[in-house]
């Protein structure tokens, strides 16, 4: 399973790659994979203000539909166009091609409560057993 070591993560499966005040988002290697062959992606809206944990987009699967909560709060600043035409691409590169949107953080506290990479993987390990 493909973990970045410079990435955070949530419970629910969500990434947050932080850049500043700016915060990249998507789902997981283990949560594409669990979820099969992605078919569809509903993004929240541009300058949509979002609240950490809480719903803000939808992944559909051949296997079923997920929701995707913000892994921390803030105004959407951006969404990746490519996936409503590609949504495979969050099978082809969950970390990179397949990103959800972008944000500007309101809440650089809520960033503690992620969990970096070896603590994520430490959850998966857990999920296994």
């Amino acid at each position: 399973m493909n973990i970045p070591k410079d990435l955070f993560y949530t419970k629910d499966h969500e990434w947050a790659r932080i850049d500043g005040d700016t915060a990249y988002i998507g789902i997981t290697d283990y949560a594409q994979h669990s979820l099969g062959d992605i078919t569809f992606v509903e993004l929240p809206k541009k300058s949509e203000e979002l609240k950490q944990s809480r719903y803000c987009a939808t992944v559909e699967s051949v296997k079923a539909a997920s929701e995707v909560y913000a892994p921390l709060s803030g105004k959407v600043l951006s969404n990746n166009e490519q996936l409503a035409a590609h949504p495979e691409l969050i099978n082809q590169s969950a970390y990179e091609k397949g990103y959800f949107f972008s944000m500007q953080i309101s809440n650089e506290a809520e960033k503690e409560k992620l969990m970096d990479a070896v603590s994520y993987e430490r959850y998966l390990e857990g999920l296994a057993k």
